[in-house]
Parts: structure tokens; C-alpha cells; sequence
């Protein structure tokens, strides 16, 4: 029996005057309510109670440590109830960090959705690619596309993005229009190619071929590190690019981009929320972890 409850044990007998009628309000044997007041009598090294057939009473010291019992134990269960509100009602400052592409085009657009749902929580946002490190720099939470390749995090996979690989049509006009995968580097393409303070190298272009994925790393000119500056070069003609269909949806529905290889497809971009391993989680953390988990629902279909 831990501290708090053996001060919860001592309080209820001094206040039944019984230790069988406490033993039974706590739903404990009589035996193991008295063996806990005897430990906590010798880890005091003082008599609480004096016993007798009839009735239990508090020594003078029994009487002076039960008004601090019951102090202790009313602030104890203030501060559980402040918890319990929380938990219910979060509040205070949640500092998150969002690939652009992700806060731009998916959570930001809601954000207002958060807010008026969670009044009381003040967020920061940060919008970047480069590798955060959450606990030293006060970061909560993060969300980011790809494979996590840090184990120390909690991982939560929101969805998994279908992608295309596609170009503008002035590009495919004097370049030719790939027909395979192996077309990419016969036909020496150029890619507009993305790199990232994780990755300084270029990313390759990844194709689902007969059950297993195969990567094509093409030559370039540019190279960005920005999801808009990536789909504004493809746009102008600069070489292909591979992306979440949806963050150029309208460019295929206008025409300034033009899918290739549709019969080969790419690998689905994973996207997740990340957070530092703690036994519980900050009501905080938790209600945007599961807000931000049924907004890619809502907007990509639930994970299986």
C-alpha cells in the first residue's frame, strides 16, 4: 500500500472510529488494514490510534498527523479534479512543427476547427523539413511525410498519400514521354530533384515493378527543397517530378502538369505524427494527436 493510501485508510478509521467499518467503505480485507496501519506506525515510529474492544481513538500524535492527513489528502483531490478538467477542457501553449506542404494545404485550412473546438490551448507552429529534435528544443509534437527513422519518438501513422510521378507538357514535347521506368534514364530525363537538411542527397524516384520497388536517380539542373518551389519548376518546364497527387490536383485538372507512367505506380507516401515516449501524454499532445489523426481520415480515407 503506497503513502496516499495509507493516509486514506488512517483518515477514514479516525473518522468511523472502526477499522473493520473503514476496511469495508475501502473495499479492503480487516487484516490488510491493519497490517498497513502497523507499517505505518513503525515507518513514523510513533503510536496513531489506541485500540481497544470497544472503539479506536487517535493518540496526540494520531490526532496532529490526521489534520495533516486530511489536508494533504483534500489538495490531492483538488489537484485530480484540476486534471480531470484538463483533460476534458485542455489548455495552455502546444508547440508543433509541420512540413509546409502538409500545413499549408491540409492542417492550417481547419486549423480553426482546433481552436474552436480547444479555446483554451495557444499554439505555435513551425513549418519546415529539417529534422526537430522534440525534447531539447520544447517541441510537442511533429507531423512528417515519409518512413520515421527515429526510434526514441512514438509513431502514428495518419495516412498513406498515393503519388504520381508527372511533368509539364511543354517538357514531355521536347523531351518525349516516358513509356517505363528504365524510359527515364534511356531517354536521359531530367528530374527537378528534392533534397532536405535529413537528406542532402536526392531523393529517387521509387516505382512498384512486379511486386517490388525499384529507384531511378535522374540527373538534374535545380534542385529545390520546398513542395512549392518542387511543383512551380515542374510547371515551368524545368523536368519530372514524383508527388502526393493531391498537392497538384489542380494542376492536372488545368494541364499545366500531365501524369506518365500511370501504369507504373509509386510506392504511397506515408505521413505521420511523431511525439516524445512518455508513460502519459499531455491532454494537450493527445487531443491534437487525435484531431490531427481523423482530419487525414476525413480527408484521405481511415488506415486499416
Amino acid at each position: 500500500m503506497d503513502r496516499f493510501d495509507a493516509m486514506r485508510l488512517f483518515t477514514r478509521i479516525v473518522e468511523l472510529g472502526s477499522f473493520t467499518q473503514a476496511a469495508a467503505a475501502l473495499e479492503l480485507p480487516r487484516a490488510t488494514a491493519t497490517h498497513a496501519i502497523k507499517e505505518l506506525e513503525a515507518r513514523l515510529q510513533v503510536r496513531l490510534l489506541e485500540r481497544t474492544t470497544r472503539q479506536v481513538r487517535t493518540t496526540v500524535d494520531g490526532q496532529a498527523y490526521y489534520e495533516r492527513c486530511r489536508h494533504l489528502l483534500l489538495e490531492l483531490e483538488d489537484a485530480e479534479s484540476s486534471l480531470a478538467q484538463l483533460a476534458v477542457n485542455p489548455r495552455g501553449r502546444l508547440r508543433i512543427d509541420i512540413h509546409g506542404a502538409a500545413a499549408n494545404d491540409i492542417v492550417l485550412p481547419r486549423i480553426g476547427d482546433f481552436h474552436a473546438r480547444y479555446p483554451n490551448i495557444v499554439l505555435a507552429v513551425g513549418s519546415g523539413d529539417r529534422l526537430v529534435e522534440l525534447v531539447r528544443e520544447g517541441v510537442d509534437c511533429v507531423v512528417r511525410a515519409g518512413e520515421p527513422k527515429d526510434s526514441s519518438l512514438v509513431t502514428r501513422r495518419l495516412a498513406l498519400l498515393p503519388q504520381v510521378t508527372c511533368a509539364s507538357p511543354a517538357y514531355l514535347a521536347a523531351r518525349g514521354t516516358p513509356l517505363t521506368p528504365a524510359d527515364l534514364l534511356s531517354q536521359q530525363h531530367l528530374a527537378v530533384n528534392f533534397f532536405s537538411s535529413s537528406r542532402p542527397d536526392h531523393f529517387p524516384y521509387l516505382f512498384e515493378v512486379n511486386g517490388r520497388v525499384e529507384q531511378v536517380v535522374l540527373p538534374d539542373w535545380i534542385s529545390v527543397n520546398n513542395a512549392d518551389s518542387y511543383k512551380t519548376c515542374a510547371e515551368q518546364g524545368c523536368g519530372i517530378i514524383q508527388v502526393p497527387r493531391y498537392h497538384i490536383e489542380r494542376q492536372l485538372r488545368a494541364g499545366t502538369l500531365v501524369e506518365i507512367l500511370a501504369g507504373t505506380p509509386c510506392p504511397p507516401m506515408v505521413y505521420s505524427v511523431l511525439y516524445p515516449q512518455h508513460r502519459l501524454l499531455s491532454p494537450r499532445v493527445r487531443v491534437f494527436v487525435d484531431w490531427v489523426t481523423a482530419l487525414y481520415a476525413e480527408r484521405f480515407g481511415a488506415l486499416r
